[in-house]
Parts: structure tokens; sequence; C-alpha cells
């Protein structure tokens, strides 16, 4: 059955609190993490998208019921080649989507890879959500959901199959992250606090481990 696309999230409602959160994108080159992120921020699926240099920065809102989350997202760079980098993205965020592609084994052995190194070296209490993307070409599947699912399960990683082209499951992943994330502790800014979030109702700014504060492009 095909799936509908959900609404966009970006109407952030002005009542409750406002948190931000960095969260960086990991996977092989090729596994749609740039069409996923520009499906989350702007609704859009481009079939031919060319391939990240270094990375890309990106913001977008979700509302929880009481809390609007504030996403910094860094869509990183697939390349072997600019893997010596992804330290310089992932410090200091507090989730990531690792990506891979169901019609492609390889690519879910290279994302059990950026798990191992995202919880060696990723801050402690980071939110780690496992993409199967692609799910829109299930004949040609070559990772079985349950196998996937199953590891997600024993490494505590959320878990969904998504669809960048059919928006399938792609606002649900960042918003069951947004759900996970803690924000009872969201006004700590020192980088010795990782793992909280930035309160930003009262005109604060970026997290400092964040990189940057953008807007939506």
């Amino acid at each position: 059955m095909a799936s509908r696309a959900p609404q966009r999230p970006n109407n952030a409602s002005p009542q409750g609190k406002i948190c931000q959160f960095k969260l960086v994108l990991l996977g092989e080159s090729a596994v749609g993490k740039s069409s996923l992120v520009l499906r989350f921020v702007k609704g859009q699926f481009h079939e031919y998208q060319e391939s990240t240099i270094g990375a890309a920065f990106l913001t977008q809102t979700v509302c929880l019921q009481d809390t609007t989350v504030k996403f910094e997202i860094w869509d990183t760079a697939g390349q072997e080649r600019y893997h010596s980098l992804a330290p310089m993205y992932y410090r200091g965020a507090q989730a990531a989507i690792v990506v891979y592609d169901i019609t492609n084994q390889d690519t879910f052995a290279r994302a059990k890879t950026w798990v191992k190194e995202l919880q060696r070296q990723a801050s402690p209490n980071i939110v780690i959500a496992l993409a199967g993307n692609k799910s829109d070409l299930s004949n040609k599947r070559m990772v079985d959901h349950d196998e996937a699912a199953a590891y997600s399960d024993e490494n505590g990683l959320l878990f969904m199959e998504t669809s960048a082209k059919t928006a399938m499951h792609v606002n649900d992943i960042f918003l069951a992250i947004a759900e996970k994330l803690p924000k009872n502790d969201a006004g700590g800014t020192a980088a010795n606090r990782p793992t909280s979030g930035v309160d930003i109702t009262q005109g604060g700014g970026s997290n400092p481990q964040g990189g940057c504060c953008g807007r939506s492009q």
C-alpha cells in the first residue's frame, strides 16, 4: 500500500519550550543521506542527488506536546576520503542517524562500523537511529528487515526503514529521535554537558559544540 507523505514538521508552535540539538547523518556514499535530509527539511526529492562534499548543514524543527525541538543537521559525505573528517561533525552531537541502503548488504556492514565508532567515540548518551533507506525498492532487498531490527535491539538503537522517495517514515524517524532526547535539562550549554540540548526560549544561542547556528535552507 502506498504511503501518504506526512505533513512537513516545521510548523513550530510558539507555545512551550524550544530546545536545540545537534544531529549528524552518517553512512556509505549513495545510501540517500542527503535525500532524507532534503525530504525532511524541504519536503522534496530529487532522483539524481549530487554527492555531498565534506558536509552540508541545515536546520528543521519538530513539535512535541510541550516542546519544539530544533535540529541542527550535519549531513556528512559518505566517500572514504572524507571519513577522517567525520569526528569533527559527530563530536558533541546529541543524536545521529546511521543510514544504509536495503538493496546493498555492504552498506549495512558499513553502518554497523559507524555505530561502533559512535558508541566508542561520540557523546556517551548520544541517541542513535538506524535508517534502512530505499524501502521503495523492496523488490531488490538484500538486507532483511528482521535482521536489522534485531541488530538495533541488541545495540539500543532506534530503527526504521525509510524512503526519501515516497517520504515513508522520514518524518517519523526524526520525531522518534526528538521524543527520546533529554529535554528536562535543556538549559545546559557547558561543553562538559554534551548531551544537553540548548533551551533557546530565553534567547540563548546555538550549542557551542554544534559548530554554528543556521536557518533552514
